[in-house]
């Protein structure tokens, strides 16, 4: 049996300014199904995520901008 690896995603996140931009970001994204960690960089404006499988752009899109915040693009 072999052991599935995470995958690791980054996205584009434009408009955040301060930690509670950060902690908006990060609540939202790992509320998403099979999410297991959220990595996200202020300076950078990127959003990294591991999970279990690649999550559809359009979820991380939606939940981004539930936070608050536009995703860019897709996967970076």
């Amino acid at each position: 049996m072999t052991e599935q690896r995470p995958v690791v995603q980054t996205y584009t996140v434009t408009g955040m300014t301060c930690e509670h931009c950060v902690r908006a970001v990060t609540e939202e994204l790992s509320a998403l199904p099979g999410v297991e960690e959220v990595r996200v960089d202020l300076v950078g404006g990127t959003a990294t995520v591991t999970s279990a499988a690649p999550l559809p752009v359009e979820s991380v899109r939606a939940a981004v901008g539930e936070a608050g915040y536009e995703m860019v693009g897709g996967v970076a």
